[in-house]
């Protein structure tokens, strides 16, 4: 049995006739897929099913007709039936194409693909006047078909299934179809702003981008990183999804949504620190900020999410935080309102790289 990538799975005992394209595949009814398929749902009063496999780590997906009616599956059984199925799997073709390269007479070709018609194994795919009469195509109607059983189904979790669950939760709205769906944002690294100065933590968006990877499964097709700078220039604050790196001495960007932040940068002055709603400030240079919000300049059409630190090494702390411990982290998410917490990152070896993180404050 290949190996499925998808968190939860409901294998049934089934018998498939095999098309040429439909090889080596197991067949699969499931809730849900987390790489480059989602959701896919099986039809209405159980037509067909769906097999998935993985190969090199790219899921793929087969659509399968189930067949009801134990008459369905005998004109399969039929020798010119199933040499005509095969044809008509790699390309659509006339009845008189199928007897010229069957060898067989052209109204054997006809009884035959109206038996499929019948059964649902061929539909027609176009046609076209021939000397005064109708010239209709056929193809085969799905690339596999079956029949199945009703026992023998049971639920089985993948291995690592659930490890990004909290992680899917909070980038919800920011990932459609397994494609990232927004802007990464970090501060320009030459000096500007209020007050012209640079961006030292830009480059903890790779970090960031490397686990979006993992949640989201397919790059974007348009170029997803922005500087701050181009950012507001090309006023892209409204109707898009925003990931702010940085804090807003640096990232001007943030500095735009930080007055609307569940836990802020101090207004007055953005590097003396993080202030809760219960006015506790948060001032240590590792101390880091993940917020989510909705966008207050397209009325909540879009999100915004802030990770960022009093200095670069909080920015740093927050982005540990949400890549290393995001599904401890994140079970404090609540995702129906504006949320925050402020982390704290530690150097618990000595080694002069956080290695640890702790949540000191949340929304």
């Amino acid at each position: 049995m290949n190996r499925v990538s998808n968190r939860y799975k409901k294998c049934y005992n089934c018998l498939c006739v095999k098309l040429p394209l439909f090889i080596n595949k197991s067949l699969y009814h499931y809730k849900e897929l987390y790489n480059s398929i989602q959701h896919i749902c099986i039809a209405l009063a159980r037509k067909s099913l769906v097999s998935v496999s993985d190969y090199d780590g790219q899921a793929s997906a087969k659509k399968i007709t189930v067949f009801r009616d134990v008459a369905q599956m005998r004109v399969l059984s039929n020798p010119v039936a199933w040499r005509i199925m095969e044809l008509l799997s790699k390309e659509p073709m006339y009845p008189a194409q199928v007897a010229k390269e069957l060898r067989i007479h052209e109204q054997s070709a006809y009884y035959y693909i109206r038996r499929l018609l019948r059964a649902g194994a061929v539909e027609e795919a176009g046609s076209n006047l021939v000397r005064g009469g109708t010239a209709r195509l056929y193809q085969a109607s799905s690339p596999a078909f079956g029949i199945e059983l009703d026992w023998g189904e049971t639920v089985v979790e993948a291995p690592g299934a659930g490890r990004h669950r909290g992680a899917l939760r909070f980038f919800e709205g920011f990932v459609h179809d397994g494609v990232f769906d927004g802007l990464i944002v970090v501060g320009a690294p030459e000096p500007h702003g209020q007050y012209k100065s640079s961006a030292r933590d830009g480059h903890y968006a790779v970090h960031l981008a490397f686990f979006l990877g993992k949640v989201s499964g397919v790059m974007p097709a348009e170029f997803a990183v922005k500087l701050d700078v181009d950012a507001k220039a090309e006023k892209v604050l409204s109707g898009s999804n925003l990931v702010s790196i940085g804090g807003p001495g640096t990232n001007i960007v943030t500095a735009e949504f930080n007055r609307y932040l569940p836990i802020r940068f101090d207004e007055e002055n953005f590097w003396s620190g993080l202030v809760d709603g219960a006015g506790r400030r948060y001032s240590q240079d590792n101390h880091g900020l993940i917020a989510k919000i909705k966008n207050p300049y397209d009325n909540g059409k879009s999100s915004v999410i802030v990770v960022a630190g009093v200095r670069s090494a909080g920015t740093k702390s927050a982005v540990i935080a949400l890549t290393n411990y995001g599904e401890e982290i994140l079970k404090r998410y609540k995702s129906k309102e504006d949320w925050a917490l402020v982390v704290q990152g530690f150097d618990m070896d000595a080694d002069g790289k956080i290695d640890h993180v702790d949540v000191v404050s949340n929304s």
